[in-house]
Formats: structure tokens, sequence, C-alpha cells
């Protein structure tokens, strides 16, 4: 039997995977450096608050809706209003996960074989998205002067007329790059001219690294036909309950076509559970509780990596929000070699900067997430070894 060309993967694990699953057999502690999932971070959120929020006794009985139930909709206009954008629950679609926001989407624009730009350095998980979509990967990239920033000459170079939509993550993951006013109206100038629509993931928007977000939301955005991304498992650091949304905006005409086809997708599929639905409003009332401490971790820990790298070979580059860091490390270094060693010789895991498909210079990722004692401890054995 042969299964479908889009599941031929490399499945065979990588040997910085395969050191880190030995030492862990092992039970040899490592420092891990890219721990991102908020839930085992020590972060101490209000977790009887969380749980009680979901035994409301509505969870009881089912009422479908494609969009998603209308009091959780509501919330997340409150959510945007917070941020001073107005919309309407009829422009949002609730789904289990931005993975699925983003599979309902490729859906609605493109056939198989069609195109969708995405920028590079940035999520891994982009490979397996277009894959299992039909869709074909493109990139354009992003380039570093001083911040990341899109390359507009590139990606006007890159463009193809098969490419339906075009992919910014706002801020970038792992770059941290926000989307500049400057940048959305160039953005809007070329989607408008080539007929494509726009796709922005949001997750990490709630994050600046400063006491001043730098760029701007794209869910106000009215010049070109626009999906926004995002969910509570950024926002409210939960990603065990499963609530993510499309918020459609844009040209009147194509916003009406495009949620009408929206909702035959997302009826089709009903993946939302009535809890998460239900439970909403009142996790977003937790919202400033628990991103106040994220913001300490990853501010805190951004500020430190700063001082540990000061007068050393490695350059913690510029970033403005997220949850993560990236650093170069000299030229020429050997980035898989350094890192492997790393792992081997200090029992320190961090991500080579190909996994982001950054191959401008030889780089490491890091979790800004981490524990501050054990991301000072695992920098300073990484500094031994430049």
């Amino acid at each position: 039997m042969k299964f479908a060309n889009r599941t031929d993967w490399a499945l065979a694990p990588n040997q910085l995977s395969l050191i880190l699953q030995e030492l862990q057999s092992r039970g040899i502690p490592v420092l891990d450096l890219t721990i991102s999932n908020p839930t085992v971070c020590g972060l101490g959120f209000p977790e009887d608050r969380i749980r009680a929020a979901l035994r409301a006794a509505e969870n009881g009985i089912y009422r479908p809706d494609p969009r998603g139930l209308l009091s959780a909709r509501e919330a997340v206009c409150r959510y945007y209003a917070n941020l001073g954008i107005a919309v309407t629950p009829q422009q949002i679609f609730l789904t289990s996960s931005t993975s699925e926001a983003y599979s309902f989407v490729f859906r609605l624009l493109a056939d198989p074989g069609d195109r969708v730009l995405f920028p590079k350095p940035s999520y891994p998980l982009f490979d397996f998205l277009s894959g299992i979509n039909d869709v074909d990967l493109g990139y354009y990239p992003l380039t570093y002067h001083d911040r990341w920033q899109i390359d507009f000459a590139q990606l006007a170079a890159n463009y193809a007329p098969d490419a339906k939509a075009l992919v910014v993550v706002n801020p970038n993951n792992p770059t941290g790059n926000y989307v500049y006013e400057t940048e959305l109206r160039q953005l809007n100038a070329f989607c408008k001219s080539c007929a494509i629509a726009l796709i922005s993931d949001e997750v990490f928007f709630d994050y600046p690294l400063t006491d001043q977000r730098a760029g701007v939301s794209l869910a106000g955005n009215e010049e070109c036909l626009t999906f926004v991304l995002s969910g509570i498992s950024k926002i409210l650091a939960m990603p065990q309950m499963k609530l993510s949304w499309i918020l459609v905006n844009g040209p009147q005409a194509l916003v009406q076509e495009a949620c009408a086809k929206l909702e035959v997708i997302a009826d089709t599929y009903l993946s939302v559970g009535a809890p998460a639905q239900t439970a909403l409003p009142q996790w977003f009332s937790l919202q400033s509780e628990i991103q106040s401490v994220i913001l300490n971790r990853i501010r805190a820990n951004f500020t430190r990596l700063r001082e540990i790298t000061a007068g050393s070979d490695i350059k913690l580059l510029n970033a403005q929000g997220g949850w993560y860091a990236v650093l170069r490390l000299p030229y020429g270094t050997d980035e898989e070699a350094r890192v492997l060693k790393l792992l081997k010789e200090q029992r320190v895991f961090v991500h080579p900067g190909y996994f982001f498909e950054m191959d401008a210079f030889p780089a490491i990722v890091v979790s800004l997430l981490v524990p501050e004692k054990e991301l000072d401890s695992g920098m300073r054995k990484l500094l031994v070894l430049i």
C-alpha cells in the first residue's frame, strides 16, 4: 500500500533529538532552554479560577453554531475593543487551534498546487501545514539590519502568479519583529496589486518586550481581504483548552463572500468543544493577571540575555515581542556542531537557527519562558564553548 504523497515526511529523528532522548532515558538532567509550554514553566497561574470556569451547567447542552457560540465571539470582540479595534461577532469563526484556523483559510483560498507565501525565518510548522493542505510553500525573506524586517524587493521577486495568500506572523517567531505601519501599507499595496489575501498570525501580539508595542494589529485592516488568526494558547497561556479564532476583515463584498464560504467549512467540522467556549468570557477576565506574569518573565530574561552576552562573541539580536530570542554566533561557526557539543558536554539544549530556516548567519534560538535561573545557568555554559 502507498500512502499519500503529502505524508512523505522524513520521520527519522535528527542527531540532536537522538542525543536528547538518550540523555533523558538515562535520567541525566538537561537544561532545556527551548521550553515554551506556558503550563510547565512555573509561572504560577490562577489554576482554581481557570478550572472553575469549566463548570457551567450549559456545557451539558449541544448548541452547534458553525461560527462558534455567540457569547464566546462577543468575548473575542471585547478583547479587540481593548486594543482599540472595533469588530463584530459576524467576523469571527472559532476553531480548536491556530493550525486548524490556517487549514480552514487555506481550504478557502487555495486549490491543490496553489502557492502561499511565508516569512523566512519562521515556524517550522509551516512546512507541515502547507503540505497537509496541498498548497505549495513559497518564501519571502526577513532581513536583519538592527532589527528584523520584511525584504519587499525580494518579496516582489519571489512572487508567482499561482500565489493566493501571503502570511505574516505578528510578531514573528522566533525573530520577534512586529508589522510596522509602514510595512502594512506596503503589504496592502502588494496584496491588492496581486489580488491575493493577507493572513496575519497574531498569537504573540500581546507580548511586547518593552512597555511600548512597536507594531500594529491587522485586525482593523480594510485595504485588502485579511484573515487574523489568534487564540488563547498564547493570549491566556492555555494551549490545553484548544480555542482559537479567525477574524475576517477587508472590503465588504469580499468579507461577505469569504464568511459565507468559511461558514460551510466550519460547519463541516464543528471542532470546538462547548466547555472552552462557555468559559471564554470568564477566562478573559484573567487576561491581565496571566499576561503580567509572562511579560515579567520574558522581559527579565531578554534583559538578562543582553547582560550575559555583552562583551562576548555572541550577539543578542534585537526583537520587539514574542517568547523567543535569537543569538547570533560568530561568523564561521559550525552551528550544528556547536549545538550538539553544548548538549553532549554541558547538558544544555537549544535550537539551532536552521530549525527556523535561518541561513544568513549561524545562530541559536532560546525561549524566554524558561525560568530565569535555568536560562542564566544554561547561557553561562554556552559561553564556555564560544
